[in-house]
């Protein structure tokens, strides 16, 4: 079947059947796709869309395009999460070794930083010695005895995914609700998963960023994944600030083991995490309702059993022993840090969070094309968050550069990212969680 007829039809506004469908998949694992062919038809669907039928053969035909796992006689349910991307957001760095210290199995086949959003792959790769592609049966054994690992995605798990994934990044395709949800569920039911807590993004600095879109992804996603037999809930969660105080992968790791060690607990980071940990336990029958799963999490988190889940699986994974200890030893620093002045006194009224993750690719804390290196000491701490007043000069954030030069433009960029209004008068947060679908 000829690429271009396929493409073609999709630029025309026709569904695709499944030998279409199953053309492109086999095209992207075997390299009979060129890299312009795929582009052409990622931009076809994010023009045309694609109905229901479409993104359940499209999830189903990359699944199908290498190994899928399964997990025979595992002792718990197998769960995961997945945040269809937002900007500071590290909540899976904590999430797994939490959901592990309740009782869950999560094999977490996590992704890289994608257009403007950051990655967990980029992040734990911060961490010496990590590895993000163990052999498979490392993978199974560090999940049944430490009920949690972290890795990249392998060659062998969904491949059609990863080469469109790469595409997608570098040619403005990345919006597309079909192509999304094709992306996240063929990786999480080639992980053989038993349930799924989905977190949907929505605002300024997410993919879906007006509260139509988010709902149609997420009951996409819901619809889709109830199709193959996986139990999915999602939880679309606002995306119009920062999510927690740290932008930049060395710099979220630092945050995350902060927050696993109870030493700063960022009051919205931590109500998602226990939102959609809770999720996670209900669907998983670990819990009853979410008063139990909450206080379940809680629990984990205050013994410092969620934070020695996390030290094991980066130990069994090739990490430090003492990472929990002594990050400062181990994730490299910045070498030039500045602050980045309020331009007047006021309230930080909104901020242009997409703007916000272009920066940290700006510093190279991301990617512009497939393949580039990443720099992963720069970024941005100490971020204020919506409705906190300061002072003229008063730090919005510090931001951690690789020079000078670099740290003078990012200055200038989060200024003009941030908006300071009058601090008289009430203030409402927005609401963190929006919507449950499933």
């Amino acid at each position: 079947m000829l690429a271009q007829e396929v493409i073609r039809a999709k630029r025309d506004g026709h569904a695709l059947d499944a030998a279409q469908i199953d053309s492109f998949v086999r095209g992207l694992v075997d390299g009979s796709w060129s890299e312009g062919q795929i582009a052409a038809l990622a931009m076809a669907v994010f023009l045309r869309g694609m109905g229901r039928d479409e993104a359940v053969a499209l999830t189903r035909a990359m699944m199908h395009s290498g190994r899928v796992l399964a997990w025979p006689d595992m002792p718990g349910p197998v769960l995961d999460k997945h945040s269809s991307g937002g900007v500071g957001d590290k909540i899976s760095l904590m999430l797994a070794p939490l959901v592990a210290a309740c009782g869950g199995y999560v094999p977490m086949i996590a992704g890289r930083g994608l257009g403007h959003t950051g990655g967990t792959v980029d992040k734990l790769e911060a961490i010496p010695g990590y590895r993000t592609m163990p052999a498979a049966q490392e993978f199974d054994r560090i999940v049944r005895t430490l009920g949690c690992a972290i890795i990249g995605q392998t060659p062998d798990l969904a491949p059609a995914d990863k080469r469109l994934y790469a595409i997608r990044d570098v040619t403005a395709t990345v919006e597309s609700v079909p192509l999304i949800t094709a992306s996240i569920l063929s990786k999480k039911l080639a992980s053989g998963l038993q349930g799924l807590a989905m977190d949907i993004k929505c605002g300024n600095g997410a993919f879906a960023d007006t509260p139509e879109m988010a709902r149609q992804l997420a009951e996409s996603i819901v619809a889709v994944a109830a199709g193959a037999g996986l139990k999915t809930r999602a939880l679309v969660t606002d995306m119009n600030q920062v999510l927690g105080h740290e932008v930049g992968n060395s710099l979220e790791l630092l945050g995350a083991i902060d927050y696993l060690r109870g030493d700063a607990r960022e009051a919205r980071t931590h109500e998602l995490t226990l939102a959609l940990g809770a999720q996670m336990l209900i669907i998983g029958g670990l819990a009853a309702d979410e008063v139990q799963a909450r206080a379940k999490l809680q629990v984990a988190l205050d013994s410092g059993a969620a934070a020695e889940r996390f030290a094991q699986m980066v130990v069994a994974l090739g990490g430090p022993s003492d990472l929990m200890e002594r990050p400062a030893a181990y994730l490299a620093a910045a070498p030039v840090v500045l602050p980045v002045p309020a331009l007047r006194a006021g309230r930080l009224a909104a901020m242009k969070t997409r703007d916000v993750g272009l920066i940290i690719v700006e510093l190279g804390g991301g990617r512009r094309q497939p393949g580039d290196a990443i720099d992963h000491r720069v970024g941005f701490s100490a971020m204020r968050q919506l409705g906190d007043v300061l002072a003229a000069g008063e730090p919005l954030a510090m931001v951690h550069a690789a020079d000078a030069a670099a740290a003078e433009r990012a200055v200038a960029a989060l200024q003009a990212a941030c908006e300071i209004g009058d601090a008289s008068g009430a203030w409402t947060a927005p609401a963190l969680l929006q919507a449950t679908v499933g």
